[in-house]
């Protein structure tokens, strides 16, 4: 049997202890029909995930985290088959003992883009980021409307309003020096970000770590962690772009921007990079550096920017490709 987990504290006591989970995990496997297949717990991820046998891999959520679960499961079962990248198929998901969530999915294979990216030469990288251009820009094309009964905000300027009371605290935490902190309300103030914008499908986090390749010929061959995925604003998808993807590289997210068919401007980017659930931004000057000048708009330009201007490029949305 999983164990109970209804706080934090006994969250962070089971969660990297597999010899606790593994029971429960290997009774599950028995009741979804998979009896004797080698469980290997994978090292990465908020929730525990093993792989089962050669094709499957089984994700678990505890009660506090179980409507994660849920969503996972449902935007799997909405994407699989839809995008120009392979995602996992859902071959089962329920509630197991203890008010744990699961997803049995199907295992996909390659290596992880973000630890081979240094092996990668550089015109294979401008190839790649132009195909997760294309992803993100077939994603953000479905329609959304049979997942908000699962994905949130169901307001998105009440979302924009909540996350701008909270942002700078999160940033104190964080550990953001003064001088960065008192230009939040400020810039927030000078970037207009809609209150209503189109409702799209969000990953939320577009990262080298969630895609997969093949190093033979350096294709995409997976896209997971649906996990956090919401509806709303797609530009906010392009924070992880910028941030974890393209990495400050102008003219990858030239090419990348190109290929979904639309491109923010940057200072657009940074207000959501600040607003963004899960904000860091010490952690994220820290891997990618901060200008000289040390201005919120620097960091715009510096981590968001193009080498083509955005007044230049093409602005057709996502729908019209």
């Amino acid at each position: 049997m999983l164990p109970l987990v209804d706080t934090d504290e006994e969250w962070n006591a089971v969660v990297r202890e597999d010899t606790v989970l593994r029971p429960g995990v290997e009774d599950l496997c028995v009741r979804l029909g998979l009896r004797g297949s080698p469980l290997t717990r994978l090292p990465d991820g908020s929730q525990p995930v093993y792989t089962v046998g050669e094709d499957f891999v089984l994700k678990l959520f505890p009660r506090p985290a179980a409507r994660h679960g849920v969503a996972e499961g449902r935007v799997l079962a909405h994407v699989h088959n839809r995008l120009p990248v392979p995602t996992p198929a859902v071959h089962a998901c329920g509630e197991d003992e203890n008010g744990w969530r699961y997803v049995l999915m199907s295992r996909l294979h390659g290596e992880n883009l973000a630890r081979v990216w240094g092996h990668v030469p550089r015109h294979d990288r401008e190839r790649l980021v132009s195909e997760i251009g294309t992803v993100l820009a077939t994603l953000h094309a479905l329609d959304p409307a049979p997942l908000e009964d699962v994905l949130g905000p169901g307001d998105w300027g009440a979302f924009l309003d909540h996350r701008r009371e909270e942002t700078a605290e999160q940033q104190r935490r964080n550990g953001l020096r003064e001088p960065w902190l008192r230009q939040i309300p400020g810039f927030l103030d000078s970037v207009a970000l809609p209150r209503a914008p189109r409702r799209t499908l969000l990953h939320t986090e577009v990262m080298r770590q969630h895609f997969l390749v093949d190093p033979v010929g350096w294709r995409l061959t997976g896209l997971f962690d649906f996990e956090p995925a919401m509806i709303g604003d797609a530009a906010y998808d392009f924070v992880g772009v910028g941030v974890f993807v393209t990495r400050g590289d102008a003219r990858l997210m030239s090419r990348l921007t190109a290929s979904y068919g639309h491109a923010f401007d940057p200072a657009v980017l940074m207000a959501h990079a600040l607003l963004h659930v899960y904000s860091d931004l010490p952690w994220y000057m820290r891997e990618l550096g901060a200008p000289e000048e040390g201005t919120l708009n620097g960091l715009a330009e510096a981590w968001f920017g193009m080498d083509v201007p955005v007044r230049h490029m093409r602005t057709r949305g996502p729908r019209d490709k």
